[in-house]
Parts: structure tokens; C-alpha cells; sequence
């Protein structure tokens, strides 16, 4: 089943947008059915092979498969990764959201990304998985291994009653403040608003991205698309409501107990939605493309 045209084609599209990572084939193989079988543990509902590809991130799966065998050139490629809108490095993602970790600590903060590091192929533990072989392949790599580095250490910090707050910053994934929100429930989030975002049209997708992505207000969105500022508003208000009522229904019915998701809106939604496909500057230049229409620069 795994072994047909679509994993040829997954196998030779990577291939193709990462002629440096030589994979052998049989290995790729071994890698989808992995990650097919530990995201099948992972969801309430059976999803199938096809369903699996259909929301498979190619190249994130591809990469972290290439590094679980030791491919050089796959972890060069990874230490070379952008962290999503602040565009640095991941590494330097890594050490400035271990100095907002662990202030004032240098000692304490080059260990926790070296430990990090460690671990990526390494288990922390005899019998637990390392960390790059917990990745699934349903989500972009970069943003989710920061995260990763961000809630165990969160974890261990929220462990001793010293802990200091920790601030907010704006450095590839937000801080989360506030109650403590466990890696569980930002995934089933995650998967809920990626369902949902799937979901809606292209007129509904573009409103989004010149909002969001090209921080578009309202009446620029309008004088764009020619229609009155009142119906963008309505609109975008009416997406609103329907995106909530989606996600608390999906949480709510994977056992949510919280009072509302207004923290994993907080701290999750911008980053879900700017790491999407249908939301990139080619996605959104397609759609625009289609009516005639082109917009210069994202924000």
C-alpha cells in the first residue's frame, strides 16, 4: 500500500528539492510507514494512508527521516533553517529563546541547546523516543522543534517554585503566559485550526492572508478587492466566529476542560496560520492571479 505511486512521486519530488540529501529509497520507505504508524497513535479518529500524505509537510518529513539516519548534508540543511517570520536561523532561534529561558544564565543557557541537540537522535531516556523521531511529518519541522525546546524547559522551570515569569518576546514561536497548557492540547489545537483551515474557501483563505500575512486593515482590503469596507468586516468577523465555534467544538470533544481558548489563540493561532500553505506568498499570489489582481510585498 505504501510502496505506490504516491510515495514514488513523495521520494522524487524531495529528491529533487534536496539533491544534497541522498536518502536511499528503501529507507524512505521505511521512514513513511513509521510516521504513518506514530501519527496513527496520535489521533482519536483512524485516518488513512492517503488522508496521511494529503497533509504530509514533503520536505520537514524528508529532512527529519535523513536525519534520523545521519545524512551530513540533512543536518546541514537543518542548522541552515529559517525560523519562520523572524527569518534567523534556528540555532540562533534556539539560544535567544534559552537567554529568555534561563536570563542572565550563559552557562545554563549554551547547555540547554546543546543538550537539545543531543537529544534530537539521541534519547533522553532507556525507551523514549528522541526527539527527532517523535516528528510525525503533520507540521512544519522548524516551528515544532522550537516548541519542543520551549515546553520541556517550560516544564522543568514550572518543576521548582523560584522560577521566575518569563517574558513575552516576538522571536519565531510566541512565550506562552499565563496557565500552563500541556504539548497534548496545542497539538490537538493545531490539528483542529490546520482542519479547519483546510476546510475554507479561497475567498475566505485570501481575506486571511491580506489580514494576516500583508497586514492589509480593513479598508485596504476593501479598495483592493472593490467591495465595501462593511463587507470585509462582516465577513471577517463571520470567519472569526465560525474558525472559534470549529475549534471549541473539535477540543471539546477530545475531553477540553479549559474555560476558553482565548490562551491557545493567544499564543498559537498567528504562527499556525503564517507556517501554512494556502496562506504563503505564492498560495496567496495564485488566488489574487485569478482575479486579475497582484500585491507587492507580505508583511
Amino acid at each position: 500500500m505504501m510502496n505506490g505511486p504516491r510515495a514514488e512521486l513523495l521520494y522524487y519530488f524531495c529528491r529533487l528539492q534536496l539533491p544534497a540529501v541522498n536518502l536511499p529509497r528503501e529507507r524512505c520507505q521505511f521512514h513513511l510507514e513509521r510516521t504513518f504508524g506514530l501519527y496513527q497513535h496520535k489521533v482519536e479518529t483512524p485516518i488513512t494512508y492517503e488522508g496521511y500524505l494529503d497533509h504530509l509537510y514533503p520536505l520537514d518529513w524528508f529532512l527529519a527521516s535523513a536525519c534520523l539516519e545521519g545524512n551530513r548534508p540533512a543536518w546541514e540543511h537543518l542548522f541552515a533553517s529559517r525560523a519562520g517570520r523572524s527569518d534567523c536561523l534556528l540555532m540562533d532561534a534556539l539560544r535567544a529563546r534559552a537567554a529568555r529561558l534561563y536570563p542572565r544564565d550563559d552557562e545554563r543557557q549554551d547547555t540547554a541547546v546543546a543538550d537539545f541537540w543531543g537529544h534530537l537522535c539521541i534519547s533522553e531516556t532507556p525507551g523514549s523516543l528522541p526527539v527527532m523521531a517523535r516528528f510525525d511529518g503533520q507540521r512544519p519541522l522548524v516551528p515544532w522543534l522550537i516548541r519542543v525546546f520551549q515546553n520541556w524547559h517550560i516544564s522543568q522551570l514550572r518543576k521548582h517554585p523560584q522560577a521566575q515569569a518569563l517574558p513575552d518576546d516576538d522571536l519565531a514561536m510566541p512565550m506562552p503566559t499565563g496557565q500552563e497548557i500541556d504539548t497534548r492540547w496545542r497539538e490537538v489545537f493545531a490539528d483542529a485550526a490546520r482542519d479547519w483551515l483546510n476546510g475554507i474557501d479561497d475567498e475566505e483563505v485570501l481575506l486571511l492572508g491580506l489580514r494576516i500575512r500583508y497586514r492589509l486593515s480593513q479598508r485596504e482590503v476593501a479598495q483592493l478587492l472593490k467591495v465595501h469596507e462593511g463587507t470585509i468586516s462582516r465577513r471577517t468577523d463571520q470567519l472569526r466566529e465560525e474558525c472559534l465555534e470549529r475549534l471549541s467544538r473539535e477540543l471539546t470533544q477530545a475531553g477540553w476542560s479549559g474555560d476558553d481558548l482565548s490562551e491557545l489563540v493567544r499564543t498559537e493561532m498567528i504562527s499556525l496560520l503564517l507556517d501554512a500553505p494556502r496562506l504563503s506568498v505564492d498560495g496567496l499570489a495564485q488566488i489574487l492571479a485569478k482575479k486579475g489582481k497582484m500585491i507587492t510585498a507580505a508583511g
